[in-house]
């Protein structure tokens, strides 16, 4: 799918989109363009701005995935530390999300600009603090706090943007589920993220801790990794002291900064409200060997280190800022086949899966379907038309689940919807199943020849290998 050129029109000032007028693109990134707009109905006082993910076939299906969190969890956040959600746009048709527009810049360019005054540093770490934790308080771990995703408010309140690599303590993390690869930006990753875990408050923490040192030195704590090896080196390699680069960093704000990037998240700060008052409160920061060290640790030590951390798994913290787990409730798991299963299979599966649901008032639906992969060698990522494969199956998925959702008035954090790539169908469900505590899979089986001896060993498979209840639907 093409999102700047389709049934509708390219994106063009002048366009309108289901009651809003793009007006400017203010943005064309990589991922995603900004358009300033005008609503066209309704009341709406405030500047507005629509992103729209840039999908023309052939990307990394996370960034798809990211901009479905992004289009779930804004709306579910409050208060002037975030953008005001307004709507959103389906990809079955046009997606987009229209939110207040932050006037002004982000962080971004003062990268280049630094080293800063040592008050800015500190104003900046400050503002920034308080804005996490007033989303953390919110079930929210943001999971990419860099500079050009904070904004400033013409009052100085900071502003958090782009929440697509985010986790919600009370809504499904799409990006766990179906991923296995570390998920962030390499210079500002916690180690437990580089460990996969995404629950943990404190992470964001550590991500404030790279900023305040970049603005303080000019340099990068921890290099720029693009590997999985590079980012590792965090857990056993200490950044230079901020007071190394510049003699002119007070103490107290090195060991502000080498609390924050502690590798273990026990030994940094425990909320971003504690850090916040020591940086408005210098005088009240207790002194360790942090604020004197000006070198980095010694090759023992650092081996000693890489040792332990060879092996080593970050513990998952709960109650640290965001709920200690989304409440357990029944996960039922609809195995669609969009691309080859007849109409009859597909509406007998939807019903069953409808009485299932009926049920089970608090039950989760995941929508999931395959996308078969070579065992070996590269897979084209779009069709012959050239549309993204990924997105096609998406929007059949969506298409299918349709009027379960209309008949259950579903919310989203019931209703998700997952496109797995893998080479083998079986094993994807059973991995997406138990990786996932779902108790029920509900799946087709065709009907006749050698297709449903095929789909046949897919089910069978599945009935013998997953640890859940599985209901197995012919047409």
């Amino acid at each position: 799918m093409d999102t700047e050129g389709n049934a509708n029109g390219a994106l063009a000032p002048g366009r309108e989109i289901d009651g809003f007028r793009l007006e400017e693109r203010l943005h064309q990134g990589g991922m995603a363009h900004l358009w300033r707009v005008t609503a066209l109905q309704g009341d709406h006082t405030l500047p507005l701005i629509m992103k729209v993910p840039r999908i023309k076939g052939g990307e990394d299906p996370a960034t798809i995935v990211g901009f479905e969190v992004e289009q779930m969890i804004l709306p579910a956040l409050n208060g002037p530390h975030v953008p005001k959600y307004v709507a959103k746009g389906d990809f079955t048709r046009q997606p987009y999300i229209v939110m207040e527009r932050i006037e002004g810049h982000s962080l971004r360019p003062r990268l280049d600009q630094a080293p800063l005054p040592i008050d800015e540093v500190i104003e900046i770490g400050s503002r920034v603090a308080t804005a996490l934790h007033e989303l953390h308080r919110q079930h929210l771990v943001h999971l990419d706090v860099k500079p050009s995703n904070i904004m400033f408010r013409p009052d100085g309140t900071a502003v958090l943007v782009d929440f697509g690599l985010s986790r919600h303590d009370k809504l499904p993390d799409l990006l766990e589920e179906e991923f296995r690869l570390p998920m962030g930006t390499g210079p500002y990753m916690s180690p437990e993220q580089v460990q996969f875990v995404r629950n943990d408050p404190r992470s964001d923490l550590f991500a404030l801790g790279v900023m305040l040192y970049h603005f303080t030195t000019g340099e990068r704590p921890f290099g720029a990794p693009n590997t999985v090896r590079g980012l590792r080196r965090r857990l056993y390699v200490d950044p230079m002291p901020p007071r190394a680069l510049r003699d002119e960093c007070p103490p107290w704000l090195q060991e502000v900064i080498l609390k924050c990037l502690e590798v273990k998240p026990e030994r940094r700060y425990q909320s971003a409200a504690q850090l916040a008052l020591d940086l408005q409160s210098p005088g009240q920061v207790a002194l360790t060997a942090r604020a004197e060290r000006r070198r980095q640790s010694g090759a023992v030590k650092t081996f000693k280190r890489w040792f332990f951390a060879l092996g080593a798994e970050a513990q998952r913290e709960h109650g640290l800022g965001i709920a200690s787990q989304v409440m357990k409730s029944p996960i039922i798991v609809a195995a669609v086949d969009v691309e080859h299963a007849g109409d009859a299979l597909l509406d007998q599966l939807r019903e069953t899966v409808r009485r299932i649901v009926v049920t089970e008032p608090g039950a989760r639906l995941a929508c999931v379907s395959v996308m078969k992969t070579a065992r070996i060698g590269v897979d084209e990522l779009v069709d012959e038309t050239g549309q993204s494969k990924h997105v096609k199956q998406l929007v059949g998925l969506k298409h299918w689940a349709r009027p379960i959702s209309k008949a259950l008035t579903l919310d989203e954090g019931r209703l998700t919807f997952h496109v797995l790539e893998a080479p083998d169908a079986a094993t994807a469900l059973v991995d997406f199943a138990q990786r996932n505590q779902v108790d029920h899979i509900v799946m087709g089986a065709r009907g006749a020849g050698a297709l449903r001896r095929y789909l046949g060993s897919v089910s069978s498979q599945v009935v013998a290998q997953a640890d859940c209840t599985v209901t197995v639907v012919r047409a």
